[in-house]
């Protein structure tokens, strides 16, 4: 199956207006059908002016995930930036995300000692409690918007907790990470808006070295790698804290109001996760992959190479779209179908391979802590007003949400 050359895009997948009203499911329908590998031309919105190639089904994202080999995260062919957003940057080799093997492990290894399971696991009371204050907040209200109310200051207060952010910062930063992502721009957040980030993160790192605290970002700053016994550099730090900070914030923000939106559409599922609440690991799953916050990766050919009968050059830019991976018919049964029983569920929404999410931890039990405490105070949620999503074609998900809840009547 080789791709037909188009002189300009089937759909332009570079143009955030067309995420303006969610994600374009129809179109990757048809891709995934007709040109499963699909050779995008730039337009005057694309990155860099290059175009790049376009996978679309389950089987195929899932085996670019996990061939790091051939698909470079940080660079490839002869190009000297690379990345994993289809701009070409030049961090890339330095930040987590935008590394290979051996530079990646040697990277997770060290910041895997502030992931602990442990200290994961300690952060669920504290989670639990801003849940119950932040629908406290809400209690009387008729109305309120799920985004700004729940889903936006959830992950926000607990990404701050995990970097030791003060609680008197966190609302600017969240603002900073909201207005570059809704801002024109070819990189996922706007430079201007990145920069106030990566300042503000580099005066913290500094504060955490002079003055450790509990924090995971204290743990990190001050761990050393076994071998050398060498630590971060200020660089590799920042690359961290502009890595984790905005993903953090924005990826599990999308998911808990994706998941009440969804069950505004299964009101079914809501019922049935209350009677049931023993699905509420598969239910948690189930969010992931049906909102899918991260909807494409990039990568780099390092070496000419072959998809579905398709040859890619060694340079050539590379974009899997995990969104489409998760609704593939081929791998999951009524993929259109919020269904919060389905298990095993088998999503790429945490990606695969040597670059599983760091987070992915934290995330389910951010999802967990706020589906119960949903259940425990409603019954259910219509439509309360505007709903309208974040134009972004990777960091996607719901702008705002006002719904109206349906209070859980109390047993006698």
């Amino acid at each position: 199956m080789t791709s037909t050359a188009l002189d300009r895009p089937l759909l332009d997948l570079t143009d955030r207006r067309n995420f303006r009203d969610g994600f374009p499911h129809e179109f990757f329908i048809g891709l995934r059908a007709h040109m499963p590998i699909y050779w995008h031309p730039p337009t005057e919105f694309t990155p860099d002016g290059e175009g790049f190639w376009v996978v679309s089904r389950y089987d195929d994202v899932a085996a670019i995930q996990r061939d790091d080999k051939t698909y470079s995260s940080d660079k490839g062919g002869n190009r000297t930036m690379g990345g994993t957003a289809l701009k070409d940057e030049s961090g890339a080799g330095l930040m987590l995300n935008m590394t290979d093997d051996p530079q990646h492990k040697r990277l997770r290894a060290l910041v895997n000692k502030g992931f602990t399971p442990k200290a994961i696991r300690e952060l669920e009371g504290e989670i639990d409690a801003r849940m119950v204050a932040l629908l406290d907040a809400v209690a009387d209200a008729e109305t309120f918007d799920v985004v700004t109310a729940i889903a936006r200051e959830l992950p926000l207060q607990m990404i701050c907790a995990v970097l030791g952010v003060p609680q008197s910062d966190r609302t600017q930063l969240c603002e900073w990470i909201d207005l570059g992502i809704a801002t024109p721009s070819q990189s996922i957040i706007a430079k201007e808006y990145l920069d106030q980030i990566r300042d503000y993160g580099l005066e913290l790192i500094q504060e955490k070295r002079a003055r450790p605290e509990q924090d995971i970002l204290s743990k990190i700053v001050h761990a050393r790698f076994e071998e050398d016994g060498s630590q971060l550099d200020d660089r590799e730090l920042i690359a961290f804290f502009n890595l984790l900070f905005p993903a953090g914030a924005e990826t599990t923000r999308s998911a808990i109001a994706g998941a009440v939106q969804a069950f505004i559409e299964f009101p079914e599922e809501f019922k049935r996760l209350k009677r049931q609440p023993q699905l509420m690991r598969a239910a948690v799953e189930e969010v992931v992959r049906w909102t899918t916050p991260s909807v494409y990766k990039r990568r780099t050919a390092t070496c000419d190479a072959e998809i579905l009968g398709q040859p890619i050059r060694a340079g050539d830019k590379v974009t899997f779209w995990e969104m489409s991976a998760n609704r593939d018919e081929r791998a999951f049964e009524d993929p259109f179908r919020f269904d919060i029983g389905r298990w095993p569920n088998k999503h790429l929404g945490f990606g695969a391979g040597v670059h599983f999410c760091l987070g992915a931890s934290l995330a389910r039990m951010e999802l967990t802590v706020a589906l119960r405490n949903l259940c425990a105070r409603y019954d259910g949620f219509e439509p309360g007003g505007e709903k309208s999503w974040m134009p972004n074609n990777r960091l996607f998900g719901l702008r705002k949400l006002e719904v109206r809840p349906i209070k859980a009547r109390r047993k006698m």
